[in-house]
């Protein structure tokens, strides 16, 4: 009798380690939208943003002259209140008193604060975690846990069309890939 309570107590660590399953970015698009960016034509780099020079705000913000899908909000409605793990590359927003980031955005690439064009909100993640991390490489993956939420945030540098309160944040380790 004492062994069940023995292996219930192992099952129920191992589950609290256990990490949930990895999302794909293409899931946040509707179809259309995948569609959209798949039947897309090539878009040029050739602009100031990126030569380096930045002299406007809204880095993560799209031009006037790109595709329809590039500035699309659409999202998956069966994706609010999900809860996942994404992978992504962090645009710090806000840092705590010990230089830690609270509110970032996880974007699918590394450098799309820089890079021209930036992805579309519905590939843009606002990522609010109070606990906070330690960002010393902004080209260096995290995975972030929590509940999605269909949920469209603006600021200066960028659109989002998802929101993310994070349960966990960590650096993507070399034994996570394949």
């Amino acid at each position: 009798m004492r062994r069940l309570p023995l292996l219930l107590l192992v099952l129920v660590a191992t589950l609290a380690r256990a990490e949930l399953p990895e999302t794909d970015w293409l899931d946040l698009l509707p179809p259309e939208d995948r569609q959209a960016l798949e039947d897309m034509p090539e878009i040029s780099h050739d602009t100031p943003e990126a030569d380096g020079n930045f002299a406007a705000k809204g880095g993560l913000k799209q031009g006037q002259d790109m595709p329809p899908v590039m500035y699309s909000s659409h999202t998956v409605a069966a994706l609010n209140g999900k809860r996942l793990r994404l992978g992504g590359y962090p645009v710090p927003l806000e840092t705590d008193a010990k230089g830690r980031s609270t509110l970032f955005f996880l974007v699918p690439y590394p450098g799309a604060c820089i890079h021209v064009p930036p992805p579309p909100p519905n590939q843009i993640v606002l990522v609010r975690y109070p606990k906070g991390i330690r960002l010393d490489d902004i080209y260096n993956p995290l995975w972030v846990s929590g509940a999605l939420k269909v949920e469209k945030v603006s600021n200066d540098l960028a659109d989002a069309a998802y929101a993310l309160d994070a349960q966990q944040v960590r650096l993507v380790e070399d034994s996570d890939m394949p």
